[in-house]
């Protein structure tokens, strides 16, 4: 039987701001807790031992570092049992911060934001109730995986393509909540989820769209609803947790042709990224194309991460290992899908307009068929037509971790080039070789985002890492330039960037959060939104303070 562990006390250290922070003192649950929630889930399924929370931390934070440290992990099994979860947190006053797999790498994982709080896991909540090919769409729950979509509809022999990230382990409801990418149609301007079903933080139980309309034939077909679409309220929010989602598909093309566009020059940045804008204006590229810089190339696009080594390369060296890798200064990676006559026509004017850059031209171009999938060997490849994989993480040595930081940049040269110097500039002065990706996450916007490599077992790498993006977070908001997808450690600052008239969106936020959670319950501080009960607090410490 569950039962409530004891606190234990240990030492302080300096946190990464400089401050004092936490490593001792874990928190735990108030008496009682722990049996009611046993009482819903079943025991085995509340998790009390500080062993057994652990293997749901972030395993990327500063080792020996408890800022973030959770107090029991509780994974339900069905909608109603959320719903119980989250009605016995209000009486008792708890936080809850839900995740799916707890793969948000880079972005702090499973860990909640207020230390203390409940993790809620969605590990068991696997089911995909419909997949409809004619409509081309299917139903998941928070627990489905990118790889658990793809085998279900490959099993069934169905004519649809899945969505895919760069890595297939994640949940497909917590990537999507938390505005990750995926590289098909749909993943433009985050077109994939529709139709949510949430469970709000006072237990009850909501259907946005139109599946507020009970028996509805339309839920899952149509993004709008009567009255206020309420679906982009519940992404990177702490307003409800969704527990169901429709995912739009696509049909299986006909012809697809996995795409390798070089530039070697990094001062053809400019033109390229105005060529993809005015490619993906005309309908030639679609999908998300995604530009990395040399070393960010070498491994997202052809699987060959260059090892590490203490210094950083200089110039020189990154030109010899982008002529050696055929990556140049920058590499795209694109697809085009569609009927073989069509992919043929994209792919002459794709050409004629990248090869009009001065030091632009692509790899050799092959066009697949349907049934070709066995003979993909990149990742590149396999991702951009929806097959999930691995790779990305497995061809990274196992001490080495990333830190993310995503502003949002005009797809625009001009506008893509600041942002680069910016990142550019402060990675040479902590002395780390340059590395970013570029996500044309629609035709007009990208996501430029700086993964920060260090080794994470090192506390000093793991500080210097996340001083780092501390840094880039703020200089880049001073710029004009918010974070898409912050950190933990960032979600405060990155808020106070969206600061025009006194802060009126994050009031206004307020306003609506303490309306719906008026005990501040579920995953308080989530993106700079923090319920009455803590607002203003020391965010380590806030948990005692929504107790009380």
């Amino acid at each position: 039987m569950a039962q409530d562990p004891a606190d234990t006390t240990g030492s302080t250290g300096t946190a990464v701001d400089g401050s004092v922070g936490l490593r001792g003192h874990l928190p735990s649950l108030p008496s009682g807790l722990a049996g009611e929630l046993a009482a819903v889930v079943g025991s085995d399924w509340v998790r009390l031992e500080r062993a057994a929370i652990d293997e749901f931390k972030d395993p990327f934070w500063i080792p020996g570092d408890e800022t973030y440290a959770a107090s029991a992990v509780v994974q339900p099994a069905t909608v109603e049992q959320v719903q119980s979860i989250m009605r016995i947190a209000n009486r008792y006053r708890v936080p809850v911060s839900p995740h799916s797999q707890g793969r948000n790498l880079g972005h702090g994982g499973a860990s909640p934001r207020q230390r203390g709080a409940i993790q809620l896991g969605f590990q068991r909540m696997t089911g995909i109730p419909e997949i409809n090919e004619e409509m081309a769409y299917a139903v998941v729950e928070p627990g489905v995986t990118w790889q658990d979509l793809h085998d279900a509809v490959r099993a069934r022999g169905l004519d649809l393509m899945t969505p895919a990230p760069d890595l297939g382990w994640g949940s497909i409801i917590g990537n999507s909540m938390d505005s990750g990418h995926t590289y098909q149609h749909y993943g433009a301007d985050y077109q994939m989820p529709t139709g949510f079903e949430v469970v709000l933080p006072d237990g009850e139980l909501l259907r946005t769209g139109q599946g507020a309309i009970p028996g509805s034939r339309t839920w899952h077909l149509y993004k709008r609803s009567l009255g206020p679409s309420l679906d982009e309220l519940f992404v990177q929010s702490n307003l409800g947790i969704v527990v169901r989602m429709g995912v739009w598909l696509k049909r299986r093309p006909a012809a697809y042709a996995p795409l390798v566009m070089v530039v070697d020059e990094d001062n053809d940045l400019e033109t390229a990224i105005d060529a993809i804008r005015e490619l993906r204006l005309a309908g030639h590229l679609e999908g998300i194309p995604a530009a990395y810089s040399t070393l960010r190339a070498a491994h997202m696009v052809l699987d060959e991460p260059v090892a590490a080594r203490p210094d950083p390369f200089t110039e020189e060296e990154l030109r010899a290992i982008g002529r050696q890798k055929k990556v140049g200064a920058w590499a795209v990676r694109a697809a085009v899908w569609g009927e073989p006559e069509i992919v043929e026509a994209r792919l002459r004017h794709i050409r004629r307009v990248w090869e009009a850059i001065p030091s632009g031209w692509m790899h050799p171009v092959e066009v697949y068929g349907r049934g070709d999938e066995d003979r993909f060997t990149r990742s590149a490849e396999q991702v951009t037509l929806g097959i999930p994989t691995l790779k990305a993480i497995e061809s990274t040595p196992d001490h080495v971790a990333h830190l993310d930081v995503s502003p949002v940049v005009p797809l625009q040269g001009t506008a893509v080039r600041e942002v680069v110097e910016e990142i550019r500039r402060q990675y040479a002065a902590s002395g780390l070789n340059f590395g970013v990706g570029i996500m044309v996450s629609g035709e007009r916007s990208a996501v430029t985002i700086a993964g920060i490599r260090y080794d994470r077992t090192d506390p000093d790498s793991c500080r210097a890492a996340f001083s780092l993006g501390r840094s880039l977070v703020a200089s880049l908001g001073e710029l004009g330039y918010g974070d898409s997808r912050p950190h933990l450690e960032f979600m405060d600052l990155a808020a106070d960037v969206h600061s025009y008239n006194n802060h009126a969106y994050r009031r206004f936020v307020e306003q609506v959060k303490d309306a719906v959670d008026p005990n501040g319950i579920l995953a308080p501080g989530r993106h700079g939104i923090w319920g009455s009960a803590a607002r203003g607090q020391d965010p380590a410490q806030a948990a005692e303070g929504v107790r009380a």
